[in-house]
Order: structure tokens, then sequence, then C-alpha cells
């Protein structure tokens, strides 16, 4: 189970740092037995097979040392079928076949009461030319055999012409070697199954600080900063939940400045604005009574007077703008959802403008939805507004119907301008951003797309700016069609709404690559 309470894959589990713990832990386990088998193995086998063969070759000289001294010289054939017979019953319990050879003397198995004895060249040439004794050991149809040739010296130490050859069979050897083996095989399953407790043991022992490391992070990434490990022992595991509850508390700090930084921003940017609408509402006061004076002044005064008035206006707006938004990062906006006619609602805000001339519309009818009309307002006239200005004439608003069932709500405005730069369209929707950044001033505020942006999520929905395959920039609106009536987050700033509403909604912006679209920062 993970730590949702979901089943985790057993693909996952077997691709886990623990499965992999536990299977590195039992491959050294199976390495490590295994090479101790394998050299324990050839060891023991080595050991028995030469305690054998030293056991036979002792015999066979104690035999031969006890009746060679019977044997006449030179030996007739029969003699030394007399000797081979008293050689091979005397060994019995070794079950060896014995052949004797003489110089000069033909080879004979007459009389002989076991198997043939088959002598190697090698073998022969060293008992018989160099007079020293020789075993080796072959293999015979899968059977291992041990081959022993002898020499036998007179009473005076010199080499007689007598030489005797032993085969015996190693079976009871070779059986006490598969016992052997059997019995490491059987050892060893056991020995694998318990190793499994102390690599899951020692899985356990790493695993654990890991896990607590992991869901610290996760309860970082949600946002809980005060979160710490409990550090235990002074290994490197240790060494590393100290390192992160270090970088918790310096990240914990870090954001906790950020945050009083922001909120100082926000505040000041709020009290600089709201500081400003009375200078700014008798600043207007003034110029409008100027502007109607103006034509009775001299061209230069009347230049200025206008001027003023202009500039005075855009100023205006822009701490409009810069309330709407300051309302927006303190959570201070508010839905106030009514029941509306999409298209009826779409046709006012051009109407409201003079825009009817300007926009074709497709605007079915019975389209109802339940919206803040003051909101969708300020959204179509930004985004009218901006295409209207910086793209290209027609200007078209398409309202979709929707399907059957359907829940969302789709605006699409597109323009026949030279669309937007693809380099600029991530940044559309920021605020204050300029594709053009040599243009120190421009008629909007920059804030005109931010805001649209804004009261779209603020009724749930998503705003997408692409360019049209034809020609020209198409910005699409998708909202929901029914929303609950939402608990409102702060009332400041909601009582005179209707005149932020038109200030906030004369403020556009959108790039374009060419000069006819050059910024974003762009004013209707």
């Amino acid at each position: 189970m993970n730590r949702l309470g979901g089943r985790v894959p057993w693909r996952t589990l077997l691709r886990g740092l623990r499965a992999r713990l536990v299977v590195g832990f039992l491959v050294v386990a199976a390495v490590s037995a295994l090479t101790t088998a394998l050299l324990t193995y050839r060891e023991a086998r080595n050991a028995i097979l030469q305690r054998s063969q030293d056991i036979a070759v002792n015999d066979l000289r104690a035999q031969v040392n006890s009746l060679a001294p019977e044997l006449t010289v030179p030996p007739a054939q029969a003699d030394l079928n007399n000797f081979r017979v008293q050689l091979e019953r005397s060994g019995k319990s070794r079950e060896w076949d014995i052949s004797v050879h003489y110089r000069g003397v033909p080879d004979s198995d007459e009389g002989a009461v076991g198997r043939p004895v088959v002598i190697p060249a090698d073998l022969k040439a060293s008992v018989e030319k160099r007079h020293v004794p020789a075993f080796q050991r072959i293999d015979r149809a899968g059977d291992p055999w041990l081959l022993i040739g002898m020499p036998v010296r007179q009473s005076d130490g010199e080499a007689s012409a007598l030489s005797v050859y032993a085969q015996l069979p190693l079976w009871a050897e070779e059986e006490n070697v598969e016992a052997l083996v059997s019995a490491a095989q059987r050892g060893a399953l056991p020995v694998l199954v318990l190793t499994v407790i102390p690599a899951l043991l020692a899985a356990r022992g790493v695993l654990r600080p890991v896990r607590g490391l992991r869901q610290a992070a996760g309860r970082i990434a949600e946002g809980k900063l005060d979160t710490r490990l409990e550090v235990k022992g002074a290994d490197e595991l240790a060494d590393l939940s100290r390192t992160f509850n270090d970088m918790a508390a310096r990240l914990e700090e870090s954001m906790a400045e950020l945050r009083r930084l922001e909120a100082n921003s926000r505040r000041f940017a709020a009290d600089v604005s709201h500081e400003l609408r009375t200078p700014l509402a008798a600043m207007a006061a003034v110029t409008d009574v100027l502007d109607e004076d103006a034509d009775s002044l001299d061209p230069d005064t009347a230049s200025a007077v206008r001027l003023i008035s202009q500039e005075t206006g855009k100023l205006a707006r822009m701490v409009e703008d810069l309330m709407e938004v300051s309302r927006f990062d303190a959570g201070a906006a508010a839905l106030h959802l009514y029941e509306v006619d999409v298209a009826e609602t779409i046709r006012k805000t051009l109407q409201a403008r003079a825009w009817q001339q300007r926009v074709a519309t497709e605007l079915p009818e019975d389209v109802r939805a339940r919206l803040d009309p003051r909101r969708l307002d300020v959204v179509v006239a930004n985004l009218v507004g901006n295409a209207l200005h910086h793209g290209g004439e027609p200007v078209r608003v398409v309202l979709h119907t929707p399907e059957p069932g359907a829940d969302r709500l789709l605006i699409e405005i597109s323009d026949s301008g030279p669309g937007i730069d693809p380099e600029v369209l991530p940044h559309v929707f920021e605020r204050f951003y300029k594709a053009d950044s040599a243009r120190a001033r421009s008629e909007g505020s920059g804030l005109g797309l931010a805001i649209a942006m804004e009261n779209v999520r603020l009724h749930g929905g998503t705003m997408r700016a692409a360019n049209s395959p034809d020609r020209g920039a198409v910005f699409t609106v998708d909202l929901p069609l029914r929303q609950d009536e939402p608990a409102e987050t702060g009332g400041a700033g909601e009582a005179d709404g209707a005149g932020e509403a038109s200030g906030a909604a004369e403020t556009g912006g959108k790039s374009a690559g060419t000069p006819s679209a050059a910024g974003k920062e762009q004013q209707v």
C-alpha cells in the first residue's frame, strides 16, 4: 500500500529499492555460497582421490615386496601368471586387476580373475624405461579408474626386468564426492531462504529513513515547510536527515521572507493606487473643463491642455487596473453570479463601445449560463479591443452552442492581423510583458490580458491564445455553464465595481512579430 492508501503495482515493487537490495543481498550470498561450494568440492574431491590413491599404491607396494622374493628368476610364463593371481587374490578388498610384465617373456592374461588391464604407453614407458612408480587417473565409459605402474627392484636395489601394473575403480570415492555435492545442494536452498531474513532487515534499516525522507519531501511540496526529520545515529543516513532539516529550515525562512516582501509590495501597490484615486479624480475634472475651453485658447496652450487630459486619462485607467489586480492578489475579488443570456451580454458589451460595425458576430440565441456579467464584460471588452487595436479587421466573436449534456461554454475572439510571434505566445497573459523591450511607453498598462485571465480563472475557466492557420490570432475563453455561488473572499473594493470594470475593460495586450503588433502592453 502506498501512503495514499492505494495498492502499489507489482512491477513498481520489483523495481523498488527494497527489491533491489534484497536481490543484491541474495546474489552476493548465492555467489559466495557457490564459490565456497566449488572450492570445497574441488579440495574435498582431490583429498578423497589422493587418499585412495596413496592407500592403493602403498598396498600394492607391500604386496609386491612380500611376494616378489618368491618369484623364480628368470620366471616362466606360468610363474608370472601365478604371481599375478596371488596379487589379485591378495587385493580382493580393493577389487584391483593386476598385469605382470617381465622383459623377454610375452604378456598373457591366462588365469586372470579380473578384467584385462589396459596400460597407456606413457605410463608403461615411465615404469619400464625410467624405473619409477607411476599412477594415472583415467575415465572409462564415464567411470573413474586409477592405474598404478610399479617397477620391482632386486634385493641389491638395482632395477629388475619385472614390473607390475594394477587398475582399480574409484566408484566408492566418486559416490562419496557425489554425496558431498548432494548434501551441499540440499543445504543451499535453506541457506538462501534464511538469507532473505537478514536481507529484509538490512533493507528495512536502509529504507525506513529513505521512506521518511520521501514523506517529508512530499509534505514540503504540499507547503508544510515546518516539516522536520527525526535524526537517529551517526551514519550517512543520519547526515542526510540533518542536511534535509537544515535545508527545510532555510527554505522556511526564505519563503517567510518572500511572503513578507510580496505582501508588502501588494500592500504598497494597493495603497498607492487608492491614494492616487482622489487626486486623479480632481485632475480629471479639471482636464474636462480645460478640454471644453481648449478651442478658445491659443494653439500651443490648447495642444498642451489636450496632452495633459490624455495622459491624465491613461494614468487614471492604470490606477484602476492596478487596484483590480491588487484585489485578485489579495483574494478580495468575488463573483456575483446571475443567470444570463450570454449572446445578449456580449452584444451589450459591443454596443456600449460602439463596435457593432467593426466586429462580426456569431451569437446563437438561448445560450444561458450562470456567470458574473460584469466580469464577462471585462473579458470580452479586453479581447475585442485588443484585436481591433493590434490585430486586423474584420474581428470575429463566435459563441459556440454547447452540445447536449455539455457543461462548458466556449467563446472565440479572432482577428485578421499578422498573428502573434510564437516566442511571445507563452507570455501574453503575463503582467507588464512587452514583446518589444525597446518601447519604453505605450498606450496601455500591460495589464489588460492579465486582468481578463484572472476574471476567467475566478469563474473556474481557462483562456488560451493561439495563431489561426489562416491568419491572425485566436483567443479562446472556456467557462463552466453552471457553478455554485462562491463564498465571498472579501468585499473591499467591490462596492465601486462598476467604475472599476470600465477601467479594466479598456486595457488589453497582445504581441505580434510585425510593427503593427509589436508589443503586448496595449490600450484599447
